[in-house]
């Protein structure tokens, strides 16, 4: 793989209720993530009960680590518990990649 290769987390959720708690939860770690866990960038969407983040990452280390930190274990139980019917997490590297 090239030096500059660089990796998307691909989160899909359909929302069951997306209460105030998880807009700060999900604020928070965004923060975090970007800060201190080598994400590069983050972008999310929702529309209806269906929500879609990309998370874009240097290398699987860093995306190991972040999966593991405390904050984020936290928000996965709730996620799962609380907020999401379901979701699905897909992790591609980026092979090709343009703009204008």
């Amino acid at each position: 793989m090239p030096p500059d290769s660089r990796y998307v987390v691909i989160f899909r959720a359909r929302a069951r209720e997306l209460d105030a708690e998880y807009g700060r939860v999900a604020g928070q770690l965004r923060d975090l993530a970007l800060s201190q866990f080598g994400c590069l960038e983050f972008v999310s969407a929702t529309e209806g009960d269906q929500e879609i983040a990309l998370s874009y990452w240097r290398d699987e280390a860093d995306i190991r680590r972040w999966k593991a930190h405390a904050d984020h274990l936290v928000a996965q139980r709730l996620g799962q518990e609380r907020w999401y019917s379901a979701y699905t997490v897909q992790i591609a590297t980026i092979v090709r990649e343009y703009s204008r």
